[in-house]
């Protein structure tokens, strides 16, 4: 590791995402995953007679065996990386090497390959993300019935539940699972085509066998498991990594919105949640009291992030100019692994931040009590105005008190709408103290929000046990 950070390294080699998301995009890991494709590529040509048994397994035996400083070393001399790392291999395996790669161009092997690594990786978040909905729903059943104050142009409006607002980023959070899963399973390799689309030298090399050109790429497919598009250039069409970007960054927008809003609720001016914070935590190096909402803010400065380089797959997609051009490869590199890494530490930070949220009960039934009666005026209402009330006169004085009211919080004085509206002489004749005190009660202003989160907490735990 030391001798890792005697140069530059981009974070997301040590710093963000997992050891396991870090491994599906090592430069080990393609070039095994290289060497696999073209072992599948000549064990499918042996069924047609091109090469033998023996060159099939010399070839498979040394699947694992990359040597990465002998394929740099090729590299530097002839500026290829993978015909370094045919050469590499082919070094290797002394009755296999001279037929590696026979018929193919780079991008068969290259763009199966990274379609795999795609795949992989969203197996990996996939997997996160069920994770994740599981402590939701755990959660949202938890706070069903609790009630908070809900916000509107980030102004105290009507009371809610916490859990039916947690519900509200799982609900985002369910149909980005959904949108991954449809995509996982739909990606496609660019299979076995050649240098332009057309799979010529395959046909070619196929002349007088029995196979055709059609199913040596569906036996290598069918041993990669991975479908492949029935029309391509020399790559497959950029726009699937579009899709990939875009239903990635679909994920980031859902969890980074999680991640601001804790910020906003760990406000003191609101105070109701704080993120995990340890023992030994430092808030700040100047402020010792801070306890600043670090890993939220990180959640979303990797979603930014994320956001910005779907622009960059779109020109990729848009500029893939007549068979192919290379002006997307250097950016591939970096992106394709830079956001699968983001998205993968941007959802294990929130599932730490939830699975230990604290929430501030005596913040929660302060702000209520502090605004929640305001809302609870539209109660009192329809209550005067069923009750045979002019419903404008009564909305008017009640305009009015509220303003009062708000002007005396205003003050730092407590809240006296509840005690002026009892003692109202307009609501007297259709409404009692008693029940006017009732009314204003805003924690059973709250609609039907506890049933549906817990009805939706069980959906999430369907789809997570499945």
């Amino acid at each position: 590791m030391a001798h890792l950070h005697e140069q530059f390294t981009s974070p997301f080699s040590w710093r963000y995402g997992s050891e396991e998301m870090r491994a599906i995009w090592s430069e080990v890991y393609k070039r095994q995953l290289w060497r696999r494709i073209w072992v599948e590529i000549a064990d499918a040509q042996q069924l047609a007679g091109l090469v033998t048994s023996e060159q099939v397994a010399d070839l498979r035996e040394h699947i694992a065996d990359v040597d990465l400083e002998r394929s740099l070393a090729i590299e530097a001399e002839i500026q290829h990386d993978l015909m370094a790392e045919v050469k590499a291999f082919a070094e290797q395996c002394p009755v296999g090497g001279r037929i590696i790669h026979l018929g193919a161009t780079s991008a068969d092997i290259e763009d199966n390959a990274d379609v795999i690594r795609m795949r992989d990786s969203l197996d990996l978040l996939l997997a996160r993300l069920l994770k994740l909905l599981a402590v939701f729903s755990d959660k949202i059943e938890n706070y069903a019935d609790r009630a908070v104050m809900a916000f509107t142009h980030l102004q105290p409006a009507e009371p809610t539940t916490l859990g039916y607002r947690l519900a509200l980023y799982a609900q985002d959070l369910l149909e980005d699972y959904q949108l991954l899963e449809k995509i996982r399973n739909e990606l496609r390799g660019k299979g076995l085509k050649g240098a332009v689309g057309t799979r010529a030298s395959y046909v070619e090399l196929l002349v007088g066998t029995k196979v055709s050109a059609a199913e040596l790429e569906s036996r290598v497919m069918a041993a990669l498991g991975l479908l492949a598009y029935p029309i391509t250039a020399q790559v497959y069409p950029r726009r699937q990594d579009w899709q990939v970007m875009c239903s990635l960054a679909g994920l980031a927008a859902s969890l980074y919105k999680f991640a601001f809003d804790v910020r906003l609720l760990q406000s003191p001016v609101i105070g109701e949640w704080r993120e995990p914070f340890g023992r030994q935590q430092v808030g700040s190096s100047a402020m010792p009291f801070k306890r600043n909402p670090v890993q939220a803010e990180k959640v979303d400065s990797l979603g930014r992030l994320v956001a910005s380089l779907v622009h960059v797959v779109w020109d990729n997609a848009a500029h893939s100019l007549l068979e192919r051009t290379l002006d997307d490869s250097a950016n591939r590199r970096e992106i394709l692994p830079v956001v699968f890494l983001a998205v993968d530490e941007m959802l294990a930070v929130i599932h730490r931040i939830l699975e230990g949220l604290e929430v501030d009960v005596e913040a929660v039934e302060r702000n209520l009590a502090r605004f929640g009666i305001f809302s609870a005026v539209e109660r009192v209402l329809v209550a005067a105005t069923k009750a045979g009330a002019d419903r404008q006169r009564i909305h008017e004085h009640l305009r009015e008190e509220s303003m009062t009211a708000w002007a005396a919080l205003a003050q730092g004085k407590p809240n006296p709408l509840v005690e002026r509206l009892s003692q109202s002489g307009e609501l007297a004749d259709y409404l009692s103290r008693e029940r006017i005190r009732e009314l204003l009660d805003a924690n059973a202003y709250i609609g039907d929000a506890g049933d549906r989160a817990r009805d939706f907490a069980l959906l999430l735990r369907s789809v997570v046990s499945r």
